[in-house]
């Protein structure tokens, strides 16, 4: 059957009835604010005119916002773009317009991984949700969460070298270049309760009225949650909640002169919490639940807490873009009209 004129517009209405999410999100962001940095970053210094021009980097950037909301491989985010239509609507893509490859956006991602500019990114976008007033500063909560990352299967020499700082000199050896090159010598073992992982941590801090991120830190799974702590405190904080892993004498001395601290306190060996303490625990809590939103939206709207790269470098641009476009919906969500009552 040949196509109609209407047809693809028809098709394109209909997923707008049907309350296409990517629609919202991309009417909401302002992509243009990020094209003078990745332009900057991007850019080919040996490029000359003559030969097939470079696919723009917005749309480079949303095919990778794009794939981290829906976890997706390369060789996957290819044929979706290929495939879907909402996902062409998104990148501003018609049927007849050249797709980009997976290699090409693969090349992208570690250009800007590289180049350490997603944090940039993220404050960029961050400034903005401060222009608008989106977040107060009333109320700050840190958190973190497990990132796991492809498993590692080494033996226990190799590991303790590795845990060492050190490579093992078997995979040094110019025929195990290749093997060596799917080695994460920066990822960690850890375990919690009955859950064992391998990866990262993301060590997120967010506005407790907004949810929004407003900064975040990248450790190896086995570094313990209040370790990134101090450094993402600022002195325009006013109220800290946290669990009880944030409890400890440094935590509490370097909080900012005007914090009121309200982290949950944690029971010693032959000293139990108190009635009181357990009832003012119960009351911080209401406030510093906040944060597992955040953790849940990842692991259920985008598809799981989760990255497919090697490397700490790789981890940083991952777990940072996984924030930003958190941040990104969070603010679609705020910016969202809502029904007027009556």
């Amino acid at each position: 059957m040949q196509l109609g004129f209407f047809d693809t517009e028809n098709r394109y209405e209909k997923l707008t009835q049907l309350g296409d999410p990517l629609e919202r999100l991309n009417g909401a962001i302002n992509w243009e604010m990020f094209r003078g940095k990745l332009t900057k970053v991007c850019q080919k210094e040996n490029y000359t005119k003559g030969g097939r021009p470079p696919i723009d980097v917005i749309i480079k950037f949303k095919a990778s916002i794009l794939r981290r909301i829906y976890n997706l491989s390369y060789d996957q985010i290819e044929y979706q773009i290929n495939d879907c239509l909402s996902f062409m609507r998104f990148l501003g893509l018609g049927l007849e317009d050249r797709v980009l490859d997976s290699r090409t956006l693969w090349d992208f991602e570690n250009t800007l991984a590289e180049a350490e500019v997603m944090e940039e990114l993220f404050c960029m976008f961050d400034a903005m949700l401060e222009s608008e007033g989106l977040i107060t500063h009333k109320g700050t909560i840190i958190d973190a969460t497990f990132v796991d990352a492809p498993r590692q299967r080494n033996n226990r020499d190799e590991n303790k070298t590795i845990k060492s700082g050190n490579i093992p000199e078997e995979w040094e050896k110019p025929e195990n270049k290749p093997k060596l090159a799917q080695k994460d010598t920066d990822a960690r073992w850890a375990k919690k309760g009955i859950e064992t992982h391998f990866g990262y941590k993301d060590h997120v801090k967010c506005d407790a009225d907004s949810k929004l991120i407003t900064n975040y830190g990248v450790t190896d799974a086995a570094v313990h949650d209040s370790q990134c702590c101090i450094d993402l405190l600022e002195s325009s904080d006013r109220i800290f909640y946290a669990d009880s892993a944030y409890c400890s004498e440094e935590i509490i001395e370097s909080l900012p002169e005007c914090c009121e601290n309200q982290i949950c306190e944690k029971g010693k060996r032959n000293q139990p919490l108190t009635d009181e303490q357990k009832e003012s625990n119960r009351q911080k809590s209401k406030t510093r639940c906040r944060i597992e939103h955040i953790f849940g939206f990842m692991t259920n709207s985008m598809h799981g807490i989760t990255i497919h790269s090697i490397g700490i470098t790789r981890a940083w641009f991952n777990i940072g873009l996984t924030n930003l476009i958190y941040n990104f919906c969070r603010y679609e969500f705020l910016k969202r009209s809502k029904p007027s009552k009556g």
